[in-house]
């Protein structure tokens, strides 16, 4: 499930004020299949995101995090548990999140207005509110001058930002994030992760961000949940603690910094040594 493009949205029905719960997991756990067969993802897993709040999740291969996201998006129900955002029950598509994987899924026949404007289409606004709409997310992302390209005209990092407008257009008050970021370039991901944690703050968004990362995972986020080997189970939340204004390309000397990845690395190293586990 952690290669489909999901395209979600509404208009919340409420603002959530910053530092509210807005999605809990209780006991969630998954399972796919029946029977003995039956593969179990997660297992009892209990998280709080707050409104405004950026949380990275870690863990090893296969140990549920991508499921953490298609749950919250609604993409399936729970097996235990359940899945409640803003106080209500998950039990269809979740229309106030964003889900963005590492595929873009882009249309390659269409410009990149027109890319973006597709979900705006869909809901059945006017063409006066898709086109204003259309032309605050370019200005928004960065893609000024571009908006009558062709997808085949855009850099990696140009498409990424054409995805993201086009998540934005229903302005939903959560996005979620499944690796993202997969340049090589080490200095491309950095402007890259730069780019979506400002993004997200001046926007106000709650972000759960699934990465293999360690530096990232401590570098933009507020909180990291580690996630234990299949099935996955939350092995302990670290609290980040750096300014939200961080700097991230000075955060490799900051003794914070160093600390809290030097921890993160300490809880997913033994990990590369049990059967059916693997280094992130």
């Amino acid at each position: 499930m952690g290669q489909l493009a999901v395209v979600l949205g509404g208009e919340p029905k409420r603002e959530a004020c910053a530092g509210d719960t807005l999605i809990r997991f209780k006991g969630f756990g998954k399972s796919f299949g029946l029977g003995s067969g039956a593969l179990v993802a997660t297992r009892n897993i209990d998280l709080d995101v707050a409104a405004g709040e950026f949380v990275t999740i870690v863990g090893p291969s296969g140990c549920g995090k991508s499921t953490l996201l298609n749950a919250a998006a609604g993409i399936f129900a729970a097996t235990a548990g359940e899945v409640v955002y803003r106080g209500t029950a998950v039990t269809g598509y979740n229309r106030n999140v964003g889900y963005m994987t590492q595929s873009d899924h882009l249309l390659p026949w269409r410009k990149v207005a027109a890319n973006i404007a597709l979900p705006l289409e869909i809901q059945g606004k006017s063409k006066n509110e898709i086109n204003r709409r259309v032309d605050e997310l370019i200005e928004l992302v960065g893609l000024d001058r571009f908006g009558g390209s062709y997808i085949s005209q855009l850099s990696g990092g140009m498409r990424k930002r054409c995805a993201l407008a086009r998540v934005l257009a229903y302005n939903p008050e959560t996005l979620l994030r499944d690796e993202p970021f997969s340049a090589p370039d080490a200095q491309l991901r950095l402007s890259k992760q730069l780019e979506i944690r400002d993004l997200c703050l001046r926007l106000g968004k709650t972000v759960l961000f699934v990465t293999h990362d360690i530096d990232e995972a401590i570098a933009l986020g507020d909180r990291c949940v580690v996630l234990s080997g299949r099935p996955g189970t939350v092995r302990e939340i670290i609290t980040v603690d750096l300014p939200r204004d961080r700097d991230l390309y000075r955060l490799r000397s900051d003794p914070q910094y160093i600390a809290a990845t030097g921890h993160l690395w300490n809880l997913l190293a033994p990990a590369a040594g049990r059967p059916g586990e693997s280094r992130p």
